[in-house]
C-alpha cells in the first residue's frame, strides 16, 4: 500500500460510551453510523462530527510504548489500516470501494472517558496539539452507502486553499 491507499480494519458502534464494540458492516448516513449513540451530542455526533475515524498503525505504536489501547476502545467508528495517517488532515477526503466519501473535518479532542486505553490515565497521547499526526478525527458524510470491514479506501488530500 502507498499511504494512500488503505482498507476497512474494523467498525464500531455503540449505544453510548466505550469502548464500542465490532460490527461487520454499518449503514452510514450523513447523521453517522446506523446503531451509534453518542452520550454527549455537545461535543460528539452531528453532521460535522457524523463518523470518527483512528489509525490501526498509530494504535500499534501505542501498544509498543505500553498503552492497551486496542480498535474502539477510543471511541472510533472507523479503524483504518495502511494509510498514511499524517496525511489524514481536515479537508482531505476518504472515499471508499462502495461509494461512501468522508471529508475530514477536525481532530478530536479526547476526553477523560478514554482513560483506560492509556498507560496512566494519559489521553494527551492522542491529542493533536501535543502529538500531531496521531490524533482520531471527525468526519461529515459526503455520499451515503453501506461500509464493509475489509473495504478498501483511497485518501484524497485537500484541494485548493
Amino acid at each position: 500500500m502507498s499511504g494512500t491507499e488503505g482498507r476497512v480494519h474494523r467498525l464500531n458502534v455503540s449505544g453510548g460510551g466505550v469502548p464500542k464494540a465490532r460490527v461487520s458492516e454499518a449503514r452510514v448516513t450523513r447523521d453517522g453510523i446506523a446503531g451509534d449513540v453518542q452520550g454527549d451530542r455537545r461535543y460528539h455526533g452531528g453532521p460535522e462530527r457524523a463518523v470518527s475515524l483512528f489509525s490501526l498503525e498509530v494504535m500499534e505504536r501505542l501498544r509498543g510504548e505500553g498503552h492497551p489501547v486496542v480498535p474502539g476502545s477510543t471511541g472510533e467508528n472507523v479503524t483504518l489500516a495502511g494509510l498514511d495517517w499524517g496525511g489524514v488532515v481536515p479537508r482531505a477526503r476518504l472515499v471508499f470501494e462502495g461509494g461512501i466519501v468522508l471529508e475530514v473535518v477536525s481532530y478530536c479532542v479526547p476526553c477523560g472517558k478514554l482513560r483506560a486505553s492509556f498507560a496512566g490515565g494519559e489521553v494527551r497521547r492522542i491529542d493533536q496539539r501535543h502529538h500531531p499526526g496521531e490524533s482520531r478525527v471527525y468526519a461529515r458524510v459526503v455520499a451515503e452507502g453501506t461500509l464493509r470491514e475489509g473495504e478498501p479506501v483511497l485518501l484524497e488530500a485537500p484541494q485548493g486553499g
